[in-house]
């Protein structure tokens, strides 16, 4: 079957990014001209996804209204000539159906993932965490679906972390099963790094079949009363084979001020219309 729905969860607090977060939603933080989350709408769009679920919670009805129309914008510009700007801003309206769905209470990207259960219906479906962006020729969740139509299981996003980064990733126990392809033995969640059985996190991408909602009923909370995904498929890798796939390209950690920063300055410098200035800005400043 094919990958037609992808969930995409900010519902978060931001909190690393208090006090900004306070009143606007981190996911509406600029890179460069669009927010981090337009990012992952554009993946999924590029991945051949046809509909996107968006998981929210109080206080992020800007994110709504980001991909709603704007008429008094759009009649502003218009009136103005600018046919250009004009365009863009009735493309973002027009990307594709999203249905928003607003999570009430904030207990973990497990429990996100099943109050959507109704709309993803019985069939297999991405998800996405807008922290993560990926800078890539291919995008991030195309080779993922690549992976999926090859081997007809879920599949986890990952890419080998440094020593000193183990302790923030849930790590894989892999088996090699081709170039960039390994099937997952087993889950270790945040582990100290002499006792991770790799050095390939998991990252923000999954494809996951509908199995993962019968067991996200089951799977315990953690110690801060959140239901976890990772801990739900360490329970589905006992009834499916998982699979994990190395994503060729840069991700960015967008989700920590030192992280968007990066991914601006580096998202900026490609771009033509801006890069060569920046890049004389920054070597001055240097």
């Amino acid at each position: 079957m094919d990958i037609r729905k992808a969930v995409i969860t900010a519902a978060g607090w931001g909190t690393r990014f208090l006090p900004v977060t306070r009143s606007q939603p981190k996911e509406m933080l600029p890179l460069v001209d669009k927010p981090l989350i337009q990012y992952s709408v554009d993946e999924a769009l590029k991945s051949g996804i046809e509909q996107i679920i968006m998981v929210t919670s109080m206080g992020k009805h800007a994110i709504e209204d980001y991909f709603d129309r704007s008429i008094d914008l759009e009649y502003f510009l218009e009136r103005r000539g600018e046919t250009e700007l004009l365009r863009k801003m009735v493309e973002i309206s027009s990307l594709t159906d999203i249905c928003f769905f607003r999570q009430k209470e904030k207990l973990g990207l497990g429990h996100a993932i099943l109050m959507v259960k109704d709309m993803v219906d019985n069939e297999p479906f991405a998800v996405i965490l807008p922290d993560d962006i990926i800078d890539s020729n291919v995008p991030g969740l195309k080779q993922m679906i690549d992976v999926y139509n090859q081997y007809g299981s879920s599949v986890i996003a990952i890419e080998r972390v440094g020593e000193k980064d183990i302790g923030k990733y849930g790590i894989i126990e892999p088996q090699q099963v081709d170039k960039r392809v390994y099937q997952v033995l087993n889950l270790v969640e945040k582990p100290e790094a002499s006792e991770a059985p790799s050095r390939l996190g998991i990252v923000g991408r999954y494809i996951l079949t509908p199995r993962i909602f019968d067991i996200l009923k089951f799977t315990p909370p953690d110690k801060n009363g959140e239901i976890q995904l990772t801990d739900a498929l360490g329970l589905l890798l006992k009834e499916q084979q998982v699979f994990a796939c190395e994503i060729e390209g840069t991700r960015y950690d967008a989700g920590t001020p030192l992280g968007w920063l990066k991914a601006n300055v580096s998202l900026a410098l490609q771009r033509d219309d801006i890069g060569p200035e920046l890049k004389e800005y920054i070597r001055k400043l240097l």
